[in-house]
């Protein structure tokens, strides 16, 4: 979105009696009172996990691993991967979640299909206990 406000188009939607209803329901209980701001983050969702799916377009995220921190060359092995996508990475945050655990999250920025090459190739790795992807789009 840009500094200027945002063109808007109205349009219906059929949907069951029931399933509104649930809808309205939870709305409520969240606090949100308002359809229309939900149905748009849902729809602005759902386009980001389609160009997440067709590897297509820029997206922003956040992959986060929780790896053993006695594993053989685990260090080595992640600098090497993040290195190799560089182009990729905003930042990186490393935590010892314990004597023998560390959390690293990694802010991404960058084409699709370069994030899901870095995501794969996270994966790879042996020692990471798991990998958690949250990614989003303008």
């Amino acid at each position: 979105m840009t500094a200027e406000k945002e063109k808007l188009s109205r349009f219906g939607v059929t949907v069951p009696e029931d399933v509104l209803g649930e809808f309205d329901l939870r709305l409520k209980k969240a606090g949100k009172g308002n359809r229309s701001d939900v149905i748009r983050q849902l729809m602005r969702r759902y386009i980001t996990e389609e160009l997440w799916q067709e590897e297509d377009g820029q997206v922003y995220g956040s992959v986060t691993l929780m790896y053993g921190h006695h594993s053989p060359n685990i260090s080595r092995e992640l600098t090497s991967v993040q290195h190799d996508h560089g182009e990729i990475i905003v930042c990186s945050t490393h935590v010892h979640a314990s004597h023998d655990v560390c959390l690293e999250c990694v802010v991404l920025k960058g084409e699709a299909s370069r994030i899901k090459a870095f995501v794969e190739s996270l994966g790879k790795i042996k020692g990471i206990k798991s990998i958690d992807t949250v990614i989003t789009s303008e």
